[in-house]
């Protein structure tokens, strides 16, 4: 848990999940993004897809283009392998993370290796700046061995898979941006699991954009006193502060806390593109009709 912040962050929207298909048919529910312009800045979506059911996740993800933005893949239980045009290809299983950035233009896969038992994970879209919208694709598989855990008062833990946190006097650091190369939005991404009860604090930069994510149980989000309840499968937006509270409920509570800073540029996107003009989409739609989305960037 980090120092007391007197400017504490509050719950100013709450996002519900909407259930939605996306790839050859894979059920999921999408919070960020699921409406157009429905996005946090850098943030475009964010997808939750959790099933039992193989009919829900066996189609996956076939063959599919992306250009001006980053995709991360959580994989919380089950086994994915990511295959692209560079040559690329990554088996991503419990607790693993992949990061890809798109940038010029990938060409990338999805796809389930099991027939049976629980999928269950997250996909993050992370908006790029103009000026990297058109760098080298790049790619990284994260195992779930690389990704630092740490206790929390009260028996919680946090797992950070990006940015830097302080936890009970330890500082923190996950393996994206805990470092070199710096990503130029500086993401913070943590996964807090929480016993009933149990609070859970942390200093976040102020004007960084932020937002949870409950995908199990609630919480209550904001400073002592002032408190705003934040129910499952929901994103809370957070006004801007130099930190966040947050309670969890009486059954406990599994969030993903994520915050970056914000690009301040349009934001057009059209399916798997994502640029700053209506021209650049044409023009990405052009170069991946005529085979130049995949050429080196």
């Amino acid at each position: 848990m980090n120092e007391p912040n007197p400017n504490p962050r509050t719950l100013i929207q709450v996002i519900p999940s909407v259930p939605t298909s996306d790839g050859a048919g894979v059920q999921l529910r999408r919070s960020i993004g699921s409406q157009r312009g429905l996005y946090l800045d850098p943030f475009l979506m964010l997808d939750e897809f959790y099933s039992d059911n193989p009919d829900d996740y066996l189609a996956g993800f076939p063959a599919h283009p992306h250009r001006g933005f980053e995709t991360v893949t959580y994989m919380l239980d089950g086994h994915m392998r990511h295959e692209d045009h560079l040559g690329n290809r990554g088996d991503l299983g419990p607790g693993g993370v992949q990061w890809m950035t798109a940038a010029h233009g990938i060409i990338h896969s999805e796809m389930p290796q099991q027939t049976q038992g629980r999928m269950r994970g997250f996909q993050l879209w992370i908006n790029l700046p103009a000026r990297e919208k058109m760098k080298p694709a790049g790619y990284r598989d994260i195992p779930a061995g690389e990704i630092p855990q740490a206790g929390l008062p009260g028996s919680g833990t946090v797992k950070l898979i990006a940015g830097t946190l302080t936890v009970d006097g330890r500082s923190l650091s996950g393996p994206i941006n805990g470092g070199e190369p710096r990503l130029s939005t500086d993401p913070l991404y943590a996964d807090l699991h929480l016993p009933p009860g149990a609070e859970f604090a942390t200093a976040l930069a102020p004007g960084y954009n932020a937002f949870l994510y409950a995908y199990e149980g609630g919480a209550a989000v904001g400073p002592a006193g002032a408190e705003k309840p934040l129910p499952h499968r929901a994103a809370g937006v957070l006004s801007d502060g130099g930190a966040v509270r947050v309670v969890a409920g009486a059954q406990g509570a599994r969030l993903l806390l994520l915050a970056a800073r914000p690009i301040r540029e349009p934001v057009v996107q059209y399916g798997p593109f994502v640029m700053n003009t209506r021209e650049e989409i044409e023009q990405a739609v052009a170069d991946y009709r005529d085979g130049r989305l995949a050429a080196a960037g």
